[in-house]
């Protein structure tokens, strides 16, 4: 044996990543899908609902849905990234909107882990509709990593 754990097997950090995200709730109840995990970042999409709206006069999802997504690929990119994160928490998460997602479209969200200290990781994220030249948001923010 060498000794290593296994989270230091990259297959068995993308399935905790995985599973991070497929046990939280709320995640579920908002219809969200991992497309892509990677050491490199990782995406979520989330497809148009009517009960995501937060306007009916214009069918625009509301922004909080925006930054649940966000917040949940930012941890998932924690938990995908090498450091080996056995678990995560949201420190701090800025977003920035942009625009209004366009009614009717799949919003995706996109995120890196650009950094890791001892306890903290740093990460970027974008959330976007079919117009990926014209970001929804962006964000960025501090995550718990415990090892």
């Amino acid at each position: 044996m060498n000794g290593a754990s296994p989270e230091d097997d990259p297959e068995q950090r993308r399935r905790i990543a995985r599973q991070f995200i497929e046990i939280i709730p709320h995640a579920r109840a908002l219809g969200m899908s991992l497309d892509k995990l990677s050491p490199e970042g990782t995406e979520i999409s989330l497809p148009w609902r009517e009960d995501l709206v937060g306007d009916p006069d214009s069918g625009v999802i509301h922004g909080g849905v925006i930054s649940a997504l966000m917040d949940t690929c930012s941890g998932a990119a924690v938990m995908a990234h090498p450091a080996g994160a056995r678990s995560t928490a949201t420190i701090d998460l800025r977003i920035d909107y942009m625009r209004a997602a366009t009614p009717g479209q799949t919003i995706r969200a996109r995120a890196e882990c650009y950094h890791v200290t001892r306890s903290v990781a740093f990460v970027r994220a974008w959330a976007m509709d079919d117009d990926e030249s014209r970001p929804v948001a962006a964000a960025t923010g501090a995550f718990t990593i415990e090892r």
